[in-house]
């Protein structure tokens, strides 16, 4: 899928968990359904860094368009180094090792070591980079007509403004883990979220997502998860436009309701 639609899937997807946590009983105070939901919007662009054409290798101009370079150069070892006799020969990384559980949950896990062991300046980076994604993803046609530095800007404030809040008694800074020393555990959980919702969109197109590997599928190590071809769609394409777009639209905003008690 493109990068709109996968935001707006990662944004459902965290609205959807906090319906769920409230209608289990324990629901997520307001600050952490907002700032889960737009870390997940930015993280399902994540994977697509070994795509040198994506979204997100625009998002920080040559940091991140270098970035990408190196993630594909990284990914295609990979690939090469764990092929199985059934798996074809590729010339670049793209939905491989970005595109996998694996790389999700490692970067979740390593997200929240980050944020419990430094300190605030790393919160709000983590919050920087997701905010700065989640415009890019949702906002997508202002994105690409303003500058990026107004986008920066935009992401740095919304970052400081959310810290600030979740840092209020009672906001949600020690969601869901209440061990001293745990706040902000917690801010790994979207970035998981969004990553796996990224390669369950993509298994959906033509060309499927390997989000199993390691894990052998007959002759491949590699094997393309997805529905049966003919319930698949090219990405950018009339089915990803009119239809899932709209249906995350009114998914999220019904999860909205249901994790606020309105529905």
């Amino acid at each position: 899928m493109m990068g709109p639609a996968h935001s707006l899937s990662g944004a459902a997807a965290w609205l959807g968990v906090g319906a769920a946590a409230a209608a289990a009983g324990h629901p997520m105070p307001w600050p952490v359904l907002v700032v889960g939901a737009l870390i997940c919007a930015g993280a399902a662009l994540a994977p697509d860094l070994d795509h040198k054409s994506a979204t997100i290798s625009r998002a920080f101009g040559p940091l991140s368009r270098a970035l990408c370079g190196v993630i594909d150069s990284l990914s295609h070892a990979v690939y090469q180094a764990t092929r199985k006799t059934g798996d074809p020969r590729r010339a670049g990384g793209h939905r491989t090792l970005t595109h996998t559980w694996v790389w999700a949950v490692l970067i979740g896990a390593g997200a929240s070591v980050l944020a419990v062991n430094g300190g605030r300046w790393a919160v709000l980076g983590l919050l920087f980079v997701h905010m700065v994604l989640a415009v890019e993803g949702l906002l997508w046609r202002m994105a690409r007509v303003s500058s990026d530095v107004l986008v920066w800007l935009l992401g740095a404030t919304s970052a400081w403004i959310l810290a600030e809040i979740l840092n209020k008694p009672g906001n949600g800074s020690d969601w869901l883990f209440t061990g001293d020393g745990q706040e902000y555990l917690w801010l790994g959980l979207p970035i998981v979220l969004g990553a796996l919702v990224h390669d369950i969109g993509d298994a959906l197109t033509v060309s499927g997502c390997p989000i199993l590997w390691p894990i052998p599928i007959g002759r491949k190590r590699w094997y393309p998860i997805g529905p049966p071809r003919i319930m698949r769609f090219r990405a950018g394409s009339w089915v990803e436009l009119k239809v899932l777009m709209p249906a995350f639209m009114l998914l999220g905003g019904a999860g909205g309701l249901g994790a606020l008690g309105l529905l």
